[in-house]
C-alpha cells in the first residue's frame, strides 16, 4: 500500500476531534470596565447617601433631645479639662465638678443678668429715640426726590398695619404655642445641665461603654478616632471663646468710644453670635450699626460700622487662618459650605453645630485611614465595677479577694 493510500484511509475512517462549541454571549463580558466601575461606585454611593438621608432625618425628629446633648458634649469639652485640673491639684472629684458647673452656671447667668439690666434701663430712651428716628426718617421720605406725599407715607403704613390684622390668627397662634415653646426650651436646658454632669462626672466610662458596642477588631480604631475628635472638640471650644472675647472686646470698646449707649449689651450679644461662625458676626454686627443708627445718627452708624468690619477683617483674616485653622484643620471654604448647609437643615443650631461637626468628621476620618492605630492598639477597657464594692476598704473584715479591684 503507498503512502498516499494510506494517507487517503486514515482519513476516511479516523474520527475527527469536535469542533469547539460556541462560547455563549455574555452581558457581563459586553460591558466596559469603566462602566461596571462607575455602577459599582453608584449603588454604593447611593446606599451611603440613604443611610445620611435616614440620620439626618431621625435627628430632626429628636431635635429636643439631640441639640441639648450636643450642647453638654461642646459645653463638656471646655470644662472637663478644667475638672481635671482640679483634681490633679488634689481637689476632690466632686467638689472639682460642683465648682466648675456652678460657675458656669454662675458666669452665664450674670452675663444675661446684666443684659437684660442694661436693655430694660434704656428701654424708654431706646423706644422714644426710635419714634424720632421715625420721625426724621419720614421727614427725609417727603423732602426726597420720590416726591412722596405724607398721605401716600400713611397710606402706606395703613396698608402694612391692615395685612397684619389679617394675618392675626398666625399671631395668636404664635402666642398660643409660646408656652410650650417655653415648655420645650425648659426641659432641654434641664436636660443638657443633666447630660453635662454626667459627662463631667464619668466621661471616660460613657465613652468606653460606646467603644464596647463595637467589634473587637474595630475597638481600636474607634478608640483613636474618638480621642482625636475630642481633641479637636476642646481646641474649637477653647479657640472660639478667644476670638469671640476679641470681637466682643473690640465692637464694645468700639461702640463705648463712639458714645454709643448700650454699648455692654453689644458686647456680650457679640460675644454670643461669635460662636456662630459667620453669620453670627454679621447679624450682631448689623445689630450695633442699628442701635448706633438709632441714637447717634448716621455718621456715627458709619463710623461703627467701619470698626465692626475691622473687628471682622481682624477675625477673617487672622484669628480664623492662624488661630482656628490650625485648631481645627478646616480650610475656610469648608467652614463657609458647613455653615450655609448647617444653616439650611437645621437653622441656628444647624449653623452653630457645623464647624465642630465638620473638623471632628475630618478628623477621626484621617486617624482612621491614617493606619496608626494598628500598631498602638488602646488597652480594653475594664468592665464597669459596684460603687458599693468601690467604697470597702481592704482592711476590712468583710473584703472579699474576689472583689474587682477599685478603681
Amino acid at each position: 500500500m503507498s503512502e498516499t493510500s494510506t494517507t487517503w484511509w486514515d482519513r476516511l475512517f479516523t474520527r475527527r476531534p469536535p469542533e469547539p462549541e460556541e462560547t455563549p454571549f455574555s452581558v457581563e463580558e459586553s460591558i466596559p470596565n469603566g462602566v461596571r466601575l462607575a455602577g459599582g461606585w453608584s449603588w454604593r454611593l447611593l446606599v451611603i447617601g440613604a443611610v445620611i438621608a435616614v440620620a439626618i432625618f431621625l435627628i430632626i425628629q429628636l431635635r429636643l433631645i439631640i441639640i441639648p446633648l450636643l450642647i453638654a458634649v461642646l459645653v463638656g469639652a471646655l470644662l472637663v479639662p478644667l475638672v481635671g485640673f482640679l483634681q490633679r491639684h488634689h481637689w476632690p472629684k466632686w467638689l472639682a465638678v460642683v465648682v466648675t458647673l456652678v460657675g458656669t452656671l454662675a458666669i452665664v447667668a450674670g452675663l444675661l443678668t446684666l443684659v437684660v439690666w442694661q436693655i430694660s434701663r434704656g428701654w424708654g430712651d431706646l423706644s422714644g429715640k426710635a419714634v424720632q428716628s421715625f420721625e426724621d426718617l419720614k421727614a427725609a421720605l417727603l423732602a426726597s426726590p420720590l416726591q412722596l406725599t405724607e398721605t401716600q407715607i400713611n397710606d402706606y403704613i395703613a396698608s402694612a398695619l391692615q395685612s397684619i390684622q389679617s394675618d392675626s390668627a398666625v399671631f395668636i397662634t404664635g402666642a398660643l404655642s409660646v408656652g410650650a415653646t417655653l415648655g420645650h426650651v425648659g426641659a432641654g436646658l434641664l436636660l443638657t445641665i443633666f447630660s453635662l454632669i454626667f459627662i463631667l462626672i464619668d466621661g471616660k466610662g460613657i465613652w468606653a461603654w460606646v467603644v464596647r458596642i463595637f467589634p473587637k477588631r474595630a475597638r481600636a480604631a474607634i478608640d483613636g478616632a474618638g480621642q482625636a475628635g475630642w481633641n479637636t472638640l476642646g481646641n474649637f471650644a477653647r479657640v472660639q471663646i478667644l476670638v469671640a472675647t476679641i470681637d466682643a472686646i473690640g465692637i464694645g470698646l468700639g461702640a463705648f468710644l463712639l458714645g454709643v449707649p448700650l454699648a455692654i449689651p453689644i458686647a456680650v450679644t457679640v460675644f454670643l453670635g461669635s460662636f456662630i461662625p459667620i453669620v453670627g458676626a454679621v447679624v450682631t454686627g448689623a445689630l450695633a450699626c442699628v442701635i448706633a443708627l438709632i441714637y447717634n445718627g448716621w455718621f456715627i452708624a458709619l463710623m461703627l460700622l467701619l470698626v465692626v468690619l475691622g473687628v471682622q477683617q481682624l477675625e477673617g483674616h487672622v484669628l480664623q487662618p492662624l488661630v482656628m485653622g490650625t485648631a481645627v484643620k478646616v480650610h475656610p471654604l469648608a467652614v463657609v459650605l458647613a455653615v450655609a448647609a448647617g444653616s439650611l437643615l437645621a437653622g441656628i443650631p444647624g449653623a452653630l453645630f457645623a464647624v465642630p461637626f465638620a473638623a471632628v468628621l475630618n478628623v477621626m476620618v484621617r486617624y482612621i485611614s491614617g493606619g496608626t492605630w494598628k500598631s498602638h492598639p488602646p488597652v480594653e477597657p475594664p468592665p464597669p465595677t459596684s460603687n458599693i464594692w468601690q467604697t470597702v476598704p481592704q482592711d476590712h473584715p468583710g473584703y472579699r479577694t474576689d472583689m474587682p479591684p477599685r478603681a
